[in-house]
């Protein structure tokens, strides 16, 4: 059992003035005798787990910073907490206490100190602490909170000299009340091109920008704004805003970041963001994705190709990361225009000759979380057969033909490795797999994964967790498809269990061994259900041939493959075929609109989470067209294009007609991707119809629901559904 320790006086010591928090919120993660006598996962339960991340290794190794999430459900709010554990001991420490937020930690150069962001301060600003915790010290904003904009995250550079910051700016009037100021009351908002809204928010003129800073001694309140004082854009990419767009060179003179410097329509259709670098000493940026006069790239092309770069590289180009000698920049690219799920070519970019070698271009996967092992030599996660694994790859000698960088892979297991840090020799992992929440874990050389921490131990303990099968399915074209079947706790193969298919969202997302507070597959094997979760056609890590099928053909291949799986699974003798549904979010909703249209009587009930029903609407209601673009093939007015007219063809509005099935239809109010409006509809076809249906709406979530209790509002309505319509005989 690991040791904790929680230090509850030391993050107000210091503070003075500046401590403006409120009371610490109170956490009782503790089990019921009612809940520990079930030994079941419940919806409750899992809303007391803790949910780990944020972490990074000590310069030197031995130590470990992270960030751990836990909530009170009857205040409907969480609170983030910094911990530290000496891996020798096994040791754990609190950092930080529950009066304040606290996230993003990031270790000194030298390990002495802590920066992270707080909001102790009444808004969320940058502040430093020494590594045991003592004396805080707030580092951006005003101190009193005020008419200050909140930092969103930061970056120390490696010398200690320079700080980024990342913070929004007004850029434009988009407000009545900024565009016709006599009218400070009104409430409308004014638009002459796209985007006018993004994800979760309506575009009120408001983007995020790169400040950077000197450190010295007080709080830094100014800074530059490398962006662009109007450049009306953000850096890092909007919706998701992932500050590891950003990253210091090791001389801490240059700042490397992510940005896509378009606008209006043009933004809305594009994907192609670059990588560009800011010099500190000049104040100058240059786009190192553009081409330059006689600039070639010997791997920027396929396998064996040399040729002159193109006029841009028109794709996602992110997280550029710089190699300890600063000489190379590695990042991730997609090379097709507009396909935002392409493959995730592993680039590097020669900062003396700018020249660009593709590492992985022989290997058929994705790679993510790219971390530099040593000046030739790369580290980075990719997602094979279902799974996460880190993988490592070196430098072409110079001279050598493209293709030849072979990847290693270094790990196995049926296990997810979604984030990694390495300091001292020593690599550490954040590891989840279907049946456990993230926890970190030990890499050694070879590739073992050894567990160093127990954050969710008391409910292991305490609850039955179900099987999990890998179980491999024959295709309709004569295809292998990985699935992954989740028995009941106490599975009894005598018996017969009513059956879940379950549709994957992305559409371009695993379904690998991840764990998920929103759609957890050993929850609803809790409740009594068998999971049967198909890595259909679609899907990454099993090759680009595989994950591309599905663009321009939704309704297609992918279908087949949903079926063929729970065809599979329903032939077992434990498996009761009269109790059948099916569940999903977002694309898994199309599909189980699609699928409701003809799944001949297969499905006893199915819920449909943000799903898109009417593809005609949904092409003039979404916001990021290029996806649309990409995945239908068009627009619905493009009468010559093949390809668009026979998704619209197949929209499952247009099957509406044949349903004839119960459905529990969920959506969020604030979800610009897949409007509400496209559940509304499905709703009134379906009541009209005369189906039963029902429809829960959620006024304060987007895509996903995060808020605690409206969790377990959506769990109750849920499951409540399907027990009613599938469970009962």
């Amino acid at each position: 059992m690991k040791k904790f320790i929680f230090l509850m006086a030391i993050a107000a010591v210091g503070l003075g003035a500046c401590d403006r928090r409120p009371a610490p919120l109170k956490i009782d993660n503790s089990l019921t005798a009612e809940e520990i006598a079930a030994a079941r996962l419940t919806p409750e339960v899992m809303w007391k787990m803790r949910r780990a991340g944020s972490s990074s290794l000590s310069p030197d190794g031995t130590r470990l910073l992270y960030a751990v999430t836990e909530y009170n459900m009857a205040e409907n709010r969480g609170i983030t907490t910094l911990w530290v554990e000496e891996l020798a001991t096994g040791e754990c420490r609190a950092l930080t206490d529950y009066a304040s937020n606290n996230a993003a930690p990031q270790w000194s150069a030298d390990g002495a100190s802590v920066w992270f962001l707080s909001d102790r301060s009444g808004s969320m600003q940058v502040w430093r602490m020494k590594a045991d915790g003592s004396q805080p010290e707030q580092i951006t904003g005003s101190g009193n909170g005020e008419g200050i904009p909140e930092v969103e995250g930061f970056g120390v550079s490696p010398d200690g000299k320079h700080i980024w910051w990342v913070q929004t700016v007004r850029v434009a009037a988009r407000r009545s009340a900024d565009v016709h100021a006599d009218l400070p009351r009104s409430k409308a908002r004014i638009y002459d091109d796209l985007m006018a809204r993004h994800w979760d928010y309506w575009d009120e003129g408001d983007h995020r920008h790169i400040f950077v800073a000197g450190l010295g001694d007080g709080l830094v309140t100014g800074g530059t704004d490398i962006i662009g004082a109007d450049a009306a854009w953000d850096a890092p990419l909007a919706p998701y805003f992932d500050m590891t767009e950003i990253a210091w060179n090791h001389a801490g003179t240059m700042l490397a970041y992510t940005s896509k410097p378009l606008t209006g329509t043009a933004y809305a259709v594009s994907t192609d963001s670059d990588i560009f670098v800011y010099d500190l000493a000049t104040g100058k940026t240059v786009n190192i994705c553009k081409p330059l006069t006689g600039r070639k790239s010997e791997c920027a092309g396929e396998a064996g190709e040399v040729r002159e770069l193109p006029d841009e590289m028109p794709g996602y180009d992110k997280y550029p990361v710089w190699s300890p000698d600063d000489l190379h920049i590695a990042f991730r690219s997609m090379r097709r225009a507009g396909n935002e799920s392409d493959k995730e070519r592993l680039f590097v970019y020669d900062c003396r000759t700018a020249e660009m070698h593709d590492l992985t271009a022989t290997f058929d996967y994705n790679a993510a979380n790219v971390v530099w092992e040593d000046n030739r030599t790369l580290r980075f996660i990719a997602p094979i057969e279902a799974t996460h694994q880190i993988c490592r790859v070196q430098l072409p000698e110079a001279g050598a033909a493209c293709g030849t960088s072979e990847v290693e892979v270094l790990t196995r297991g049926d296990h997810d490795i979604n984030a990694f840090t390495m300091a001292g020799g020593r690599t550490v992992a954040e590891v989840c797999t279907i049946s456990m929440a993230t926890e970190f874990f030990d890499v050694a050389a070879d590739g073992t994964l050894n567990r160093i921490s127990e954050i969710n131990k008391p409910v292991y303990d305490a609850v039955k967790m179900g099987e999990v099968q890998k179980r491999w399915v024959r295709t309709t074209d004569g295809k292998r498809m990985l699935t992954w079947v989740i028995l009941p706790p106490d599975f009894d193969p005598t018996q017969k269990y009513p059956v879940l298919l379950y549709c994957q969202g992305g559409p371009q997302s695993v379904v690998s061994q991840f764990w998920s507070y929103r759609w957890n597959f050993q929850l609803m094997a809790a409740q009594g259900y068998i999971v049967v979760a198909p890595n259909r056609r679609g899907l990454p890590s099993f090759g680009q041939e595989w994950l591309d099928q599905i663009s321009g053909d939704y309704s297609g291949q992918n279908i087949r493959d949903y079926l063929a799986a729970i065809d599979d699974v329903a032939r077992e003798p434990w498996a009761d075929r009269t109790r059948m549904g099916c569940v999903g979010a977002s694309y898994g909703g199309y599909s189980v609109y699609f699928l409701a249209g003809c799944h001949e009587k297969r499905f006893k009930a199915f819920v449909s989470h943000c799903g898109i029903f009417d593809f005609d609407s949904m092409y003039g209601q979404t916001e990021e067209l290029w996806f649309v673009n990409n995945d239908y093939g068009g627009p619905y007015w493009d009468a010559h294009n093949a390809v668009a007219q026979r998704s619209y063809a197949n929209s499952p509005h247009k099957f509406a007609a044949k349903w004839d099935t119960p459905m529990l239809i969920i959506t969020g109010e604030k979800d610009f991707r897949i409007p509400y409006t496209q559940s509304l509809e499905a709703f009134t076809a379906a009541r009209v119809r005369g189906i039963p249906a029902r429809l829960v709406e959620f006024e304060d979530e987007a895509h996903q629901v995060f808020k605690p209790q409206n969790s377990l509002v959506w769990n109750r309505e849920f499951f409540g559904w399907l027990d009613k319509y599938v469970k009962q005989r």
